[in-house]
């Protein structure tokens, strides 16, 4: 199945969009890394922000001080979080394990 056709200005606004949506996880992500944003502050701005719902746990975990990607996989693995599952997509458990570990 082909992709839809879209008109320059409809490619714009979707490019715009994903340009958005890219800087936004990167603040997030930076913001994290700094310490200036905790975890629990992310999970509660995911509440009301669609473009913060949809970033993937596996980057918010890499962007945490002293985590690694090797680190990050094995907390993932240890708390049962798929490394595709978005913000969105986690449990309350799942919210709480992770809530915990870095608090």
């Amino acid at each position: 199945m082909a992709p839809p056709q879209l008109t320059p200005e409809q490619r714009r606004a979707a490019l715009a969009k994903a340009a958005e949506a890219r800087r936004t996880r990167a603040e997030i992500k930076e913001l994290l890394k700094t310490g200036s944003l905790t975890l629990a502050e992310v999970f509660e701005r995911a509440e009301t922000d669609e473009i913060v719902a949809g970033t993937k746990i596996a980057s918010l975990m890499v962007a945490m001080p002293g985590m690694g990607k090797v680190k990050a996989k094995r907390l993932m693995e240890a708390l049962s979080i798929s490394e595709s599952r978005r913000i969105r997509g986690l449990g309350s458990r799942q919210r709480a394990d992770l809530l915990d570990h870095f608090s």
